[in-house]
């Protein structure tokens, strides 16, 4: 066989089935099997197993031209048996064996042997001589079938192909050749048994050559396999027919295939090979090998015969069997994967895998040795120098099969160490990007040294805390020792999941995290390469084609890398000499050394390159660069010559010497490895006969892959080639085989010419046959290799990058052809048309009557005077692309859960909906699609995800950016959670998205498809009400490493535009785009000076930088041309007294119309500019200038002064108008303009404000009023909203907020005590401010209407407090080492607006239907709300704090207790009906019928009154603890002094009593059963649980506990209301609950130790809260702390659902309608509904629908209803 790519690994995953059969008698059977039975199949193994499904039928097409002969059978035979992960052999034997064709080859002593018998018999050989030609080059020499004639030779019922397009004349020509056909085949078998007869050939290899393809294919099949292949990997089905052929049809039911010139007993007829094969081949193999075979004997009518009625019954149950059989040969050989172990869907540990194995595959490529081996060995051996080894050389030298042979050798080279090799082919690399790079290498290292047999350390106890001396610490737990603080030396901003306090087996996933920050890891992978490596264990780094990455910085790829190498590190690079930014790159990181130099081998310059700027060193240098260099240079020639020599040796062909001199002449020319394999290639194609010119043969490589492509399309037809080879190029990480048919069958143009216009039958199911695919592929093999993807997906790429630029120039030269690919690629992996979506089809063809009724309603004709257009719409059968795979088989509900994530799908859609420009659809319906979110987290692409929505927009027509950074936000905030439990993300994702879809209404399709989620699960927690989550999703940002370095930042300013500069105080100026960007330092062009920055100042629309040398540049970000130096010397006075040396600070800038106004600290004027290069104009005031502000209009400036006056200056004509003086002489700092009331409002550094009117009536501005502020500490800062009328007056102590319409105060702020304001702004709305304090890193937000503290916000930041700025639509913080945050406006607004109480919610109770419910916290309110609106409708105030709440059970009055009265409210008329003072009460309760109430008093009487007038109905003198009243509501049951007393309602008195004396133990709990109104479980304190009959007063023992649940948790002791089920414990993680049927202790994980439980009324569901313990949580994040909300199902105790609470709760209760409602501590309310449908059963048990859906809260509305009490007692209990 010859050497192939292909063949070097099995591949998988996919089942690969060989269909065996007579293309004569099983079109019916293969058109059904194909079109019923494969697609299912594919389905099958796809969901239950990941892999994919491609069957070979080689007699597929109806064209016989396109049948492979049997050289190509042979190796696709090979191709299934070796890389089927499952069944490959397939077999369909039926009633007719099959004619045999002429052979393809035959050995030229055989066919001289055949030509002489017939010459001696007199039988005319020259038809035969003519079908075969004798070449020489192929070994042994042999005669060739010649391609015209092979397909001829087939019998003529076979050759059902008729081109449309021929007339009569060549239909005629193509009836003359299938007769010469039969002529050359009878010829041929007639010297066979000439042959045989007189003893020249043996029968068995007359036999061979008689064999039909079915006998042939089979043979073959079975006896090249193994036993266990026979065993579980074929099928035969064997289909015997008795009077096939009718009486009626006067046919002789003799063989059709007997020849007369044969001797029947030489030369065995076609009917006794088919009886050889299925009584006595078949037969064998059944009992030595359990070959499965299946006979069926279908009995026909004599008169009939076999009809199509019977044929179709039979294929119907051929396809039900075959169906089943290859599902359990499948299942066999493929267990069902184990889908919940994390490890399968690693990223980087399937990136790890497929690096390994592309070393091995490019390995086995190493056909000629270099003798730059020697030189790359010695270099490893060397013990000494620490420098990296550079192998350098031009195209196509070999540098990655060098490496990639080097890299198997290492052990070996090193056989005294144990090195860890890590190679990493860049080129070929799936993610090519800086930060995956940097973080596969750390996945490595810490991969191969946790294995390390020789440790069992922890890694993140061996990683140091700090590195050398000249590095600062940066390793995990070091960085995370103190997670507040930031200085200019992190790497990373605070992250909220330190690696150090993963678990082990955890360790490598902190590379997943979705905001480290290359600088982190660059640091990182320095501390593991000092850390890790020993003399005993070394690292060896080889890093392949990093020079050859698109859009990728190579030069930070090279910075990544630690500079000098640690001790024990070895690191060779692979760089092209054309590439000498790369080069350059690598000799700036590692510069000279003063060791002694390497030996001249490692230096060695390419003579081309010595006068490549310097960048390398000239040979027999004694200085030294950082590293060594290694050239590869051209092989000679003789090593090229016989290294194709040895690869037509092993292709079994050899050349001529007159092309071996052509082929020495071309080496000769281009003596590169890949160009004498692509000579080979050519080479293979020519016969001993060919006429091979040396212009023929292809000069250089691009141009011998251009002939090759040419070759291939003569062969298997242009647009076939094209395009399959163009899908290849244009796929993101290759295609299986499987996939390039799925997608040749989409494309119109294939379909189009290859097979409708060459007569292929139209039919509403078409597809490229996937034999013709597989030869194809076999013409490719020695340049297309197998890697694995995708968790174990094998798909066909191209070992040489040279192979995709030749196919880019030559097929994808047009954007638009490039275009319409990606979409139809784009199309497929969407699964546009899949499940029978039939696509059309567009034929423009000659018309033909006769195909016009085959093509069925589906198509409609356009009548054309020259041709005919039929749409066809044909089912091309593509597969359906779900993100998750999930089995409809019998797998656990577990499994099915999870599923298997279609990875193919996430890697490839993303990347053609981009490259189709299908921007829209990439957004809505991929980024933002749960499933696919669902899919990328499962998969472990948690930071690719994060990656693309935050990825910059490359067109206007993504319209959701907002959209996508929420999401990305709250993924990252997520991430630490989701990494170990990736279907946790619906249920985290709604309940932070939740209540912000109000304020992003394009995410209500998101929320949908979570409830969608839910509905097919069939079982969870769905949100009806929910609050936002106390940390508020935002943007993490830094300066890069570079800038940081420098110093803190100095100053910041913001664009109306939402662009961020900043200045640093070194002077280095940086700008911040947008979320989308990364932070990017900015310079000035090569022709600008090289200053440094001092000051930054926004007009709004631009940037205005001053620099240390006076000089000012505005920059307009929306301008290619970004910065331009404002010209004009400054010429003033002050600035001509003063030394050119001293810097001058700019104060502030603000832009008009026309205009730009600047001026400086402490200076008297102001500087006018009109345009950058024009002249300024001076303005003179009399004090130095504070502020500044322009009219609308732009013809007015009012400047405020130092003394507190403001003068007014005309613009255009410099005179100043007037001035305004402040009496109080304090500086201006700021001015409001009131220009429709011509009033200007000043306000002063005390915080007073002055208003005057210059409407220009008086000739000096005329006096308004004064509003003075507090007198005391200065103004801090103000912020005023033209829009909103606004004003924000900042001090120390206090904030201010003014109306400026009426000029009256809107709200004062006091700090709390022992703090300081430092900065406060406006919120855009205008209902907040956010304020920064002193020493608080945080942001609080206020909400000006109540006063109230409502939010704070995180900002990452250590004990130095940020910065605030206000953007056009959020806020930013920055620290003063460069950690940014950013938060929208309008998620701060919900997150604050919605309505909380005052304090934690202490207690919630609600109506039966759940509409309504009413919480207490402690305070003097109650709040009801309403569940419609999601708002509290009505506020019952009390005079006292509420300490108890009742609602009675018919919903009608709601009683409170506060301050020892009794308030009684009636609910429908919504007044306060009583208030009772005098019962001392501590709680109340009401009988089940509503009618009257038991107010309990520890120390005094409890009284029974009635609910309605208040009416004491008798009193309790004893206090009952735990008391309850009974269901039929005549019973007051308590416990008091380890007795359980009954006590009656209407008297008052102890009726029955359960006596702890009489049972010797106390009662430590007890419940009773509403449906059971006579009976009370009661527990003892030894466990032993009772059942008391009250009416009776009968006590039955029922069972003993175990020790471990007796009287623990009395609180927690509750039955159902059937008395199924008892609640007994929530200790360890564990609810403990009993089983009263079966008297079984049932436990059930819940997340962490619960804290509150409850039934619901039926006892059919435990709704549970818990807190995960900071001992037992995985790591110390919020989102592994956060509490968690389950619901347990008593009956199987399955979980429903599991819901993380993004606050502590404080309160919970369980309605009647399966709502749970849960109160917390910041005084917000939380609904939720349970969902659970049962599948055993036809009933469903569930919640009610969501009833505030995806609305908007109206954040602006009414005031709830304030209730107020009765002034006074209305009465009194004595």
């Amino acid at each position: 066989m010859e050497q192939s790519s292909l063949g070097s690994r099995p591949c998988t995953s996919c089942v690969k089935i060989y269909l065996i059969s007579n293309p004569e008698d099983s079109v019916v059977e293969r058109r059904a099997l194909r079109e019923s039975v494969f697609p299912r199949l594919r389905d099958h193994c796809r969901n239950t197993h990941g892999l994919d499904l491609m069957v070979t039928d080689p007699f597929e097409s109806s064209d016989p031209s396109r049948w492979p002969d049997q050289r190509t059978r042979q190796q696709l035979i090979y191709e299934c048996q070796n890389n089927s992960n499952g069944p490959f052999l397939l077999a369909l034997v039926g009633h007719q064996y099959g004619k045999a064709s002429l052979p393809s080859q035959v050995e030229v002593a055989e066919y001289q042997m055949l030509l002489q018998v017939c010459q001696q018999a007199g039988i005319t050989t020259s038809a035969l001589e003519e079908a075969y030609l004798r070449d020489e080059n192929s070994i042994p020499p042999s005669y060739w079938l010649q391609p015209e004639h092979r397909w001829s030779s087939l019998k003529k019922t076979q050759s059902r192909f008729r081109p449309s397009s021929q007339g009569e004349v060549g239909k005629e020509d193509q009836r003359k050749r299938m007769d010469k056909g039969e002529e050359v085949l009878k010829v041929f078998q007639t010297a066979l048994g000439l042959c045989v007869l007189e003893g020249l050939m043996t029968q068995e290899t007359a036999h061979d050559y008689l064999r039909s393809e079915l006998d042939a294919d089979l043979r073959l099949a079975l006896q090249e396999g193994s036993g266990d292949d026979i065993t579980s990997r074929c099928l035969v089905y064997v289909h015997r027919i008795r009077n096939a052929l009718s009486q009626r049809s006067g046919k002789k039911q003799s063989d059709p295939d007997l020849d007369p010139l044969l001797t029947p007993h030489l030369l065995p007829s076609g009917e006794h090979f088919l009886s050889q094969l299925c009584d006595d081949f078949l037969p064998s193999l059944i009992t030595s090998s359990q070959l499965q075979v299946y006979t069926t004997t279908t009995e026909c009518d004599r008169h009939r015969g076999y009809t199509t009625a019977t044929r179709r019954a039979y294929t119907e149950s051929l396809c039900h069997q075959v169906y089943l059989d290859l599902v359990d040969l499948v299942n066999n050989r493929n267990p069902l994967p184990v889908r919940h172990l994390a490890h399968l869907d690693d990223a980087l540990a399937r990136e790890l895998a497929g690096q390994q194995e592309l070393s091995c595959i490019f390995s086995r490529l190493y056909d000629v040795t270099r003798p730059e081996e020697e030189e790359i060995k010695s270099y490893l051996v060397e013990k000494v120098k620490q420098r990296p080894l550079v192998v350098g050389g031009g195209p196509c030298t070999g540098k990655t099969v060098l490496l990639a042979h080097c890299c198997q050798q290492v052990k070996s080279w090193l056989a005294d160490q144990d090195p860890v090799i890590i190679p990493y082919f860049a080129n070929i690399a799936i993610n090519p990007s800086l930060k995956h790079f940097i973080s596969i290498l750390c996945y490595q290292i810490v991969c191969c040294y946790r294995h390390d047999a020789t440790s069992d350390l922890d890694i993140s106890k061996n990683v140091p805390s700090n590195l050398d001396s000249n590095h600062e610490p940066c390793s995990a737990e070091n960085h995370h020792s103190n997670p507040n603080r930031c200085s200019s030396t992190d790497p990373k901003p605070k992250h909220p999941n330190p690696p150090v306090h993963r678990p082990e087996q955890s360790i490598p996933s902190q590379y997943f995290e979705p905001d480290l920050s290359p600088s982190w890891l660059k640091d990182h992978l320095s501390l593991l390469l000092a850390s890790f490596p020993t003399p005993k264990r070394p690292v060896v780094l080889i890093l392949d084609g990093l020079d050859q990455i698109n859009n990728v910085d190579q030069e930070h790829m090279v910075q990544c890398l630690p500079s000098p190498l640690p001790p024990s590190v070895k690191l060779i690079l692979s760089v092209s000499n054309r590439h000498t930014q790369t080069l350059q790159a690598i000799q700036l990181h590692y510069p000279e050394c003063t060791s002694s130099p390497l030996p001249v081998s490692h230096s060695i310059v390419p003579t081309k390159d010595k006068e490549r700027e310097g960048l390398l060193i000239e040979m027999g240098q004694t200085q030294t660069k950082g590293y060594g260099f290694v050239e590869l240079k051209s092989v000679e020639r003789r090593q090229c010559v016989r290294m194709v020599s040895s690869l037509l040796s092993i292709s079994g062909r050899r050349v001529t010497s007159g092309q071996q001199t052509l082929v020495n002449k071309a080496l000769a020319s281009c003596s590169l490895i890949f160009y004498a394999r692509l000579l080979h290639s050519h080479a293979l194609r020519w016969t001993s006969d060919s006429e091979v010119m040396e212009s023929s043969l292809p000069n250089g490589v691009h141009a011998s892959i251009s002939a090759l492509l040419d070759l291939l399309e003569q062969k298997h037809g242009p647009s076939l080639v094209r395009r399959c080879l163009s899908y290849l190029t244009l796929s993101r990480t290759g295609l299986t085989e499987a996939e390039l048919t799925d997608l040749l069958s989409s494309d119109d143009e294939v379909l189009m010419m290859e097979y409708m216009l060459r007569g292929e039958a139209h039919s509403s199911r078409l597809r490229v046959p996937h034999v013709d695919v597989e030869r194809l592929l076999l013409d490719l093999r020695m340049f297309l290799g197998r890697r694995t993807v995708a968790a174990g997906t094998s798909v066909l790429f191209w070992m040489c990058r040279h192979f995709s630029l030749v196919v880019t120039k030559k097929y994808l030269g047009c954007h638009e052809l490039r275009k319409q690919l990606h979409s139809v690629m784009a199309d497929y992996f969407n699964g546009l048309w899949a499940f029978g979506n039939a696509k059309p089809l567009l034929i423009t063809r000659e018309p033909e009557p006769s195909r016009t009724k085959e093509l069925g309603s589906s198509e409609t004709n356009v009548a054309s005077s020259e041709t005919a257009k039929m749409e066809v719409y044909i089912d091309r059968q593509p597969p359906c692309q779900p993100f998750v795979f999930r089995s409809s088989d019998s797998l656990s509900s577990a499994c099915k859960e999870i599923g298997l994530v279609n990875l193919r799908m996430i890697l490839e859609l993303p990347h053609h909906l981009q490259e189709s420009e299908r921007w829209e659809e990439l957004e809505r319906k991929l980024l933002l699609s749960l499933g696919f979110q669902q899919a990328m987290v499962q998969a472990g692409l948690l930071g690719d995800l994060v990656i693309m929505l935050m990825g910059e927009r490359r067109s206007q027509l993504v319209t959701l950016p907002r959209e996508r950074v929420l999401l990305a936000s709250m993924l990252k905030s997520t991430a630490c959670r989701l990494q170990n439990s990736p279907q946790e993300l619906p249920m985290l994702m709604e309940t932070r998205l939740l209540p912000f879809v109000g304020v992003y209404p394009e995410l209500e399709v998101y929320i949908q498809e979570i409830e969608q989620d839910r509905r097919r699960r069939g079982s969870g927690i769905s949100v009806v009400l929910c609050t936002a989550s106390s940390t508020l999703p935002s943007i993490q940002c830094s300066l890069s490493e570079g800038i940081r370095e420098q110093s803190c930042i100095n100053e910041v300013a913001v664009t109306a535009c939402n662009v961020l500069v900043g200045v640093m105080e070194s002077g280095i100026a940086w700008m911040w785009r947008s979320p989308w960007r990364e932070v990017e330092e900015l310079s000035l062009s090569n022709k600008q000076l090289k200053v440094k920055f001092s000051r930054v100042r926004s007009t709004g629309r631009r940037i205005l930088l001053s620099t240390y040398c006076n000089m000012l540049f505005l920059l307009d970000v929306t301008s290619k041309e970004m910065f331009v130096e404002v010209k004009g010397p400054l010429k003033t006075e002050e600035f001509q007294s003063e030394t050119d040396q001293q810097t001058h600070m700019v104060e502030g800038c603000v832009e008009s119309k026309e205009h730009l106004c600047v001026w400086w600290k402490d200076k008297r004027f102001v500087c006018v500019f009109h345009g950058a290069n024009g002249k300024p104009l001076t303005f003179q005031c009399q004090n130095p200038v504070t502020c500044l502000v322009c009219s609308t209009d732009g013809c007015y400036m009012y400047c405020g002064q130092e003394t507190g006056a403001v003068a007014i200056f005309d613009i255009y004509t410099t005179k100043p108008v007037c001035e305004c003086s402040n009496p109080n002489q304090n500086a201006i700092l700021s001015i409001i303009l009131c220009e429709e009331q011509w009033d200007i409002a000043c306000v002063d550094i005390t915080g007073n404000i002055m208003l005057w009117n210059v409407d220009g009536k008086q000739p000096q501005p005329a006096f308004v009023l004064e509003c003075c502020g507090k007198s005391g500490n200065s103004i801090l800062n103000i912020d005023y909203s033209y829009e909103l009328a606004t004003l924000l007056v900042c001090k120390a102590q206090q904030i201010t907020v003014w109306n400026t319409c009426e000029w009256v105060t809107l709200g004062q702020f006091m700090t709390p005590q022992g703090k300081a304001f430092i900065h406060a702004l406006l919120a855009q709305e205008g209902h907040l401010f956010l304020a920064l304090l002193q020493s608080c890193s945080l942001v609080l937000v206020w909400k000006i209407s109540s006063g109230e503290c409502v939010l704070s916000l995180d900002t990452s930041s250590s004990a130095a407090v940020p910065r605030l700025l206000k953007t056009a639509s959020g806020f930013i913080t920055i620290t003063p080492h460069g950690c940014l945050s950013m938060w929208d406006s309008e998620v701060i607004y919900a997150a604050s607006m919605p309505p909380k109480m005052s304090s934690g919610v202490r207690q919630v109770v609600a109506d039966e239907v759940g509409e309504r419910f009413y919480t207490a916290d402690g305070s003097v309110a109650v709040w009801g709300w309403s569940l419609r609106t999601g708002d509290p409708e009505v506020n019952f105030i009390h005079d006292g704090s509420v300490e108890n709440l009742m609602l009675s059970p018919d919903n009608s009055h709601l009683v409170s207790v506060s301050g020892g009265d009794i308030y009684i409210w009636q609910l429908d008329k919504c007044q306060n009906s009583f208030r009772i003072r005098g019962s001392s009460a501590t709680d109340v309760l009401i009988t089940p019928n509503s009618r009257f109430a038991v107010s309990l008093c520890e120390r005094g009487l409890s009284r029974v009154w009635n609910l309605q007038n208040g009416s004491v109905v008798c009193h309790i003198h004893l206090y009952l603890a735990a008391a309850k009243v009974s269901p039929e509501s005549t019973f007051l049951i308590g416990i008091r002094q380890g007795d359980l007393l009954a006590t009656s309602l209407w008297s008052g008195t102890v009726s029955k009593r359960f006596s702890h004396a009489e049972y010797s133990e106390h009662v430590v709990a007890f419940h009773m059963l509403p449906q059971q109104p006579d009976f009370v479980l009661v527990m003892g304190s030894s466990g032993v649980v009772y059942t008391w009959k009250v009416t009776e007063d009968s006590v039955f023992q029922q069972f003993q506990l175990p020790r471990s649940f007796s009287g623990h948790q009395p609180h927690v002791f509750q039955t159902s209301s059937a008395g199924s089920f008892m609640l007994l414990s929530t200790n360890n993680d564990q609810m403990a609950y009993l089983d009263l049927s079966t008297h079984r202790i049932c436990s059930v994980k819940v997340e962490g130790a619960g804290f509150a439980v409850c039934l619901d009324k039926a006892g059919r569901y435990a709704v549970c809260l818990s807190q995960p313990s900071a001992l037992t949580a995985q790591c110390f994040c919020d989102v592994h702390l956060e509490a968690a909300l389950t619901v347990i199902r008593l009956a199987d105790g399955g979980k429903v659902g599991m819901l993380r609470l993004c606050k502590m709760p404080s309160a919970l209760a369980v309605c009647e309608q399966l709502y749970v409602y849960v109160g917390f501590h910041d005084g917000s309310v939380g609904v939720y509904s349970i969902l659970d449908i049962i599948k055993k059963q036809k009933c469903s048990v569930r919640g009610r629908d969501n009833l505030i859906g995806l609305r908007k809260h109206c954040l602006c509305g009414t005031a709830p209803m304030r209730l107020l009490p009765l002034a006074f007692p209305n009465m009194t209990w004595s």
